[in-house]
């Protein structure tokens, strides 16, 4: 990957390392002094820019001079990138036909496809289901009087949705889960050689599973996602293989992950602030905006990069940046939730605030496919749970894993008694 510019004694930089315990469970402090200090700014580990304010990660979602891919447009001897590794080989396929690092007019295709079948399945059906999902969840440990909620119900609620999406048995969710968890480590600041050759060897397998389904949809097509997918046409073209294996992992890692870190961070927002989640979940209405001041308060994703498309002078934030074609920006999301130039007292949870917004699904071309599914999603997940077990606290103090880009708790132990 291109590191980017050197920082010079007049660039406004940081080293901070987003491995550090530290910062990684005071991430908002940090954000709350580089807002003071000045939200636009190199930073040295990753060797790129990074921006933190909403309004400028919000125009920079929607600028069209940057893309999620640059080969595009450029060879990686152009850009100085040496050959990708061979033991990534099987990772690589997977990823070059995915939604999210494509950029027009393939993207523009991929998307219109996979929204025909969205909308085809008209996801708003679903709530029912993923209601009646979240009462046998619960049932399940109700007596009990604790639980650790992200593994007996944060992390079922997606993984049980999606299966039955794909048309897949619920059965096969723990081995979709691993292959899930495994691929995403690809995604952190420099992932060991370990967790690289076990990302790849998870989209190979990963691959091969749902090529044996859709080998099996396209003879017996069913009710589900996967089966529209495969019959989704614009045109008179359809989706070829490769790109239904790469959609599917997709809406899995992404759907999944960003989910699960989002009910944990939810429920640490709420649970801290002191409201009284009776009157969050009141109505419809209600709860729709407790949801989304959780997607501001507390995001699941970090950082979204991004490549510069062509050679720029780029303003930010009173600074002029001079950008050449591949290199990589930082968009801050979690970041530009808590600018103080766009929210009033940023760091409090308030589900009333008049300013209410977030870039937590991103903007623009790449806006996640899946945010309504998502919200969804947490809705009824956090509404349930509430009705169901009013005293509901922390049974120990909620810590963030030690993981920087995806961002969430390490456990969540809650008790009612």
């Amino acid at each position: 990957m291109n590191a980017g510019p050197r920082s010079t004694d007049h660039t406004p930089s940081r080293s901070i390392d987003p491995r550090d315990h530290h910062f990684v469970q005071d991430v908002y402090g940090a954000y709350a002094r580089w807002h003071a200090e000045g939200p636009t700014f190199f930073w040295t580990e990753y060797g790129h820019w990074c921006f933190a304010g909403y309004e400028t990660v919000d125009r920079l979602l929607r600028d069209r001079r940057f893309g999620r891919q640059i080969l595009h447009v450029a060879t990686r001897d152009e850009l100085g990138w040496p050959p990708r590794p061979v033991h990534l080989a099987d990772f690589d396929a997977v990823e070059k036909h995915s939604l999210l690092e494509l950029e027009p007019p393939a993207h523009t295709r991929l998307r219109r496809l996979i929204t025909k079948a969205f909308v085809a399945r008209q996801v708003e059906r679903l709530r029912p289901q993923i209601n009646a999902l979240c009462h046998r969840l619960i049932d399940g440990f109700e007596a009990d009087g604790e639980v650790e909620l992200l593994s007996a119900y944060a992390t079922p609620i997606p993984l049980t949705t999606i299966c039955t999406l794909l048309g897949v048995p619920d059965d096969a969710g723990p081995q979709l889960l691993a292959w899930s968890h495994a691929i995403v480590k690809m995604y952190v600041l420099d992932p060991s050689m370990d967790d690289q050759i076990a990302a790849n060897a998870a989209a190979r397998d990963f691959a091969a599973f749902l090529r044996q389904r859709i080998g099996e949809k396209r003879t017996n097509p069913d009710d589900d996602l996967l089966s529209a997918l495969i019959a989704a046409e614009d045109d008179g073209r359809t989706l070829s293989v490769d790109e239904l294996v790469s959609t599917v992992i997709l809406l899995l890692n992404a759907g999944h992950e960003a989910t699960v870190h989002q009910i944990g961070n939810a429920m640490r927002s709420i649970l801290t602030s002191g409201t009284e989640p009776r009157h969050l979940f009141a109505d419809v209405d209600a709860t729709a905006a407790a949801v989304e001041e959780c997607l501001r308060h507390d995001a699941p994703l970090h950082m979204f990069t991004r490549y510069a498309l062509e050679d720029m002078a780029l303003e930010a934030d009173g600074q002029t940046i001079a950008l050449r074609k591949g290199e990589t920006i930082g968009l801050l999301l979690g970041a530009a939730n808590r600018d103080p130039r766009r929210f009033a007292d940023p760091q409090r949870f308030d589900p009333h605030r008049a300013d209410q917004a977030n870039v937590t699904f991103g903007a623009g071309l790449h806006f996640c496919i899946g945010a309504p599914l998502a919200r969804i999603e947490l809705q009824e997940a956090l509404s349930v749970l509430f009705a169901r077990l009013p005293g509901l606290r922390f049974a120990e103090a909620p810590r963030y894993a030690d993981a920087y880009h995806f961002h969430g708790l390490d456990r969540a132990m809650l008790e009612w008694r």
